[in-house]
């Protein structure tokens, strides 16, 4: 750590602040490189290595535009990089132990090529895994986290004229910046986008880190969230995600509680062939949202909707703002307003002090509920946040027993799900050539379904009928309709 210059470290206490009061400043940026960073990054190879959630994803396609604009190029080759940049998810704390091992990797290669290498992302938001990192990892040249990557040239500027690792991790964001490009440059698919909605999270799952390490819950301008849509559409962009840990939530700082129901409808009168949204939380949900779903045909009709626990104790635990009850009513309204909806959840399996009777209450529930698919996690417990200090008397076993029970129960619902889709018709929007085998075209359908069909790469971009013919559970065969 002697050669490291530490702007600023994080704290997860001073993450934690949260008061509603305080209005963050909105600026408008068009960050431009400097000469220094042109003449530096002339002909040099980039690499991102992204984990984690579409959240992450996007940021990872922010900074690959910013690489792109210094002039180079993109490879898939760690050990051939001349920048690698680790963009990190702290959901799980394997994540975080592939990222050590990941460097560890790489290391032999970079004092090779001298490369330079970067760390960003959720993970650099927590205090421990920074000091790993310095401790560790000497090689490293910048470490920064989610709250400063509009500032992105700068940083790799001052870490670049200087010697040791540089950091700055800002706990807390001090504005909401809206970045001039916003359209189809540094995406990864030239066919479906994610888009931002909102940033952060001010719910605090006992469970959840995120509201320590994405600062407090902020929301985009309407009007720039549609014009990145329309941007997106007259660029060809078939689908777009509209990205948020609480989408639902989208103007509450505003105080505008319907606003999330109001900006689905305007982006869905763009025009845009597809639109999917994630996540909502379950209490924050209203029937006007369901409305607009019912009422739009680009809508697609699918949600993913946590549901965590079945049991009231554990969700009162969890801090959780439902109930069993009315997490149930609001699945019947939502299948009453949308009958085909493709409904998945996330559920947590032994958190502390669950029961085998709160655990019965969940797989009953699962139950109920018919989900098409799950999410199914044992409880990890991160640092700093309540639930990593609540007593834990389960042992392994029964912990590892209750999760196959479920996942059994969860897997035969899905392919009690999918197998009804045999027979049937659905559109696919192709968007890649199958890892496993050339000769297949990827997609997912309306439900958010993989399909596979025999074809060639004429068919990446577009949206086609496809007959299914063959349930695989988690994916679907079909061919073409109309074709022989």
């Amino acid at each position: 750590m002697k050669n490291s210059r530490l702007v600023s470290l994080p704290s997860l206490r001073e993450a934690a602040r949260r008061n509603p009061d305080t209005v963050l400043p909105r600026e408008r940026a068009e960050i431009r490189p400097t000469a220094f960073l042109v003449s530096w990054g002339q002909e040099k190879l980039f690499c991102i290595r992204t984990y984690g959630c579409q959240a992450n994803v996007r940021d990872s396609e922010i900074l690959r535009l910013f690489l792109l604009q210094l002039g180079m190029k993109e490879t898939e080759d760690v050990s051939n990089a001349d920048f690698i940049l680790f963009n990190t998810c702290a959901i799980r704390e394997n994540a975080e132990n592939h990222l050590y091992g990941e460097l560890g990797r790489i290391k032999a290669s970079v004092l090779k090529n001298k490369a330079f290498v970067a760390v960003c992302g959720c993970v650099m938001q927590e205090e421990k895994p920074v000091q790993y990192l310095l401790e560790h990892f000497s090689f490293v040249s910048l470490l920064f986290g989610t709250n400063n990557i509009e500032r992105f040239y700068d940083l790799l500027e001052r870490a670049l004229k200087g010697r040791g690792t540089y950091v700055d991790i800002q706990s807390q964001p001090s504005s909401l910046v809206e970045l001039s490009s916003r359209g189809k440059e540094g995406r990864l698919s030239p066919y479906s986008a994610f888009v931002d909605i909102t940033y952060g999270c001010d719910n605090f799952c006992t469970y959840c880190i995120v509201p320590y390490t994405r600062g407090r819950e902020r929301s985009r301008a309407m009007e720039d969230i549609v014009a990145e849509v329309q941007c997106l559409k007259d660029n060809g962009y078939r689908q777009v995600t509209l990205l948020g840990q609480n989408v639902d939530s989208y103007g509450l700082d505003k105080d505008n509680k319907h606003a999330f129901a109001e900006l689905l409808e305007k982006v869905a009168k763009t025009g845009i062939d597809r639109i999917r949204f994630t996540t909502p939380y379950p209490s924050d949900f209203n029937a006007q949202v369901f409305d607009v779903m019912a009422k739009y045909d680009n809508i697609m009709p699918s949600l993913h909707l946590p549901m965590q626990s079945g049991s009231d104790a554990i969700l009162k635990r969890m801090n959780r703002r439902y109930t069993r009850a009315e997490f149930l009513d609001i699945v019947k309204l939502l299948r009453t307003k949308i009958p085909d909806v493709f409904l998945t959840t996330d559920i947590i399996v032994a958190f502390p002090g669950e029961t085998e009777e709160d655990f019965q209450k969940t797989l009953s529930l699962v139950k109920e509920c018919q989900f098409d698919g799950a999410f199914t996690f044992l409880f990890s417990p991160r640092p700093g946040t309540p639930a990593s200090r609540m007593e834990d008397k389960t042992s392994a076993k029964e912990k590892h027993d209750r999760f196959d029970r479920l996942k059994n129960l969860v897997d035969k619902l899905s392919t009690k799900s999918a197998r009804k889709m045999v027979g049937t018709r659905v559109k696919v929007l192709f968007e890649e050539v199958s890892k496993k085998d050339e000769s297949m075209i990827s997609g997912y359908d309306e439900h958010g379904k993989l399909v596979h069909v025999k074809g060639d790469k004429d068919l990446l971009g577009r949206i086609e009928e496809v007959d299914i013919l063959e349930s695989h559970t988690y994916s679907l065969i079909g061919k073409i309709h109309g074709q022989g």
